[in-house]
């Protein structure tokens, strides 16, 4: 009988599912993930959370709940950094050590440290100790890990063209369609996990396609990109989502490429209440893009949201239409 590893679907989960499946199932072990989020979820999640815990951390504990009867091993690295010289957020850091404080039950965790803060010298022993778990054959583990990187690349080049991964199996998503130019070219900023959690995102990238507008991430626009314009920061940004962030605000105050920007953040994230005042100083007011914010805890309601996000693109369209084209006499 194989072994199962579970992978809660929350935080890190839509940067790097596709690497992790592809890896533990490489060294034949049966990968089991969490249900998408839904209010049972939630309020687990909710209920086995410190108060003080972010929506996102509350929403990967009910995940981790969901999946603690029915794994082996539950999937839970201690990231601390994916860049040399910076750093992840906290709740990353720290996530092992409040998921074994807050639910009592749990199998062992897939606990290994990711930290590339100096270099990446060491990230084969990384490797061998998640492969450790399942395998003690290195070479084993290298092979599954090689055909993971490509699964993953494949993974990142596939939303590059286009191609949102909406919930589903993401593994799946190179078969997708690329959607086609829209009328309406919106930017979606925000973490993964409040982008593409269609329950806790109260399915705005849905409710935007259905509105006939062209989505963009900032996976899309290329590193490449966002890199040389962050680079052009008067400090270095350590925090590694705040400089992709602050990179793709200076990209798009340049280049005036869409048509309005959408803000998702949870509310209580330290990093957001930084980073969403300096990204809508850059495309709001230096690059004059329409910018909506849009603030999600476990009490917002769904039809404030839709509201907001009706206004928000009738005056783009109204924009659009007339902002150019005003008589003499108004």
């Amino acid at each position: 009988m194989s072994i199962k590893v579970g992978i809660p679907r929350g935080l890190w989960f839509y940067d790097y599912y596709p690497l992790w499946k592809t890896f533990y199932e490489c060294l034949d072990a049966e990968v089991i993930i969490s249900k998408p989020t839904n209010r049972k979820i939630l309020d687990q999640g909710v209920k086995n959370t410190v108060d003080e815990a972010c929506l996102p951390v509350k929403i990967f504990n009910g995940h981790v709940i969901d999946l603690k009867d029915r794994a082996d091993y539950i999937f839970v690295p201690k990231m601390m950094s994916a860049y040399e010289r910076e750093y992840i957020c906290p709740k990353f850091c720290g996530l092992p050590e409040m998921v074994l404080h807050s639910i009592e039950g749990l199998p062992p965790l897939i606990d290994v440290e990711i930290n590339f803060n100096k270099s990446r010298k060491n990230m084969a022993d990384t490797i061998y100790k998640f492969g450790f778990y399942i395998i003690k054959d290195k070479r084993k583990i290298n092979r599954a890990y090689c055909e993971a990187l490509k699964n993953y690349r494949d993974y990142k080049n596939a939303i590059k063209k286009g191609i949102l991964p909406i919930d589903g199996d993401l593994t799946e998503i190179n078969g997708g369609k690329i959607y086609d130019r829209k009328i309406k070219k919106i930017m979606v900023i925000g973490h993964t996990y409040n982008i593409y959690d269609s329950y806790s995102s109260m399915n705005l990238l849905n409710k935007l396609k259905k509105n006939g507008v062209h989505i963009i991430v900032p996976e899309m626009i290329g590193f490449e990109h966002i890199n040389r314009h962050a680079a052009t920061l008067d400090k270095k940004m350590f925090w590694s989502f705040g400089r992709k962030l602050l990179g793709t605000s200076i990209y798009l105050a340049e280049t005036r490429d869409v048509d309005g920007v959408i803000y998702i953040s949870s509310f209580g994230c330290g990093i957001d209440s930084i980073i969403q005042y300096l990204f809508e100083k850059k495309s709001r007011k230096e690059g004059e893009i329409p910018f909506l914010l849009l603030t999600i805890d476990e009490h917002t309601g769904e039809a404030g949201i839709n509201t907001r996000i009706e206004a928000f693109l009738d005056m783009i369209e109204w924009r659009k239409r007339y902002e150019n084209n005003i008589s003499t006499y108004g």
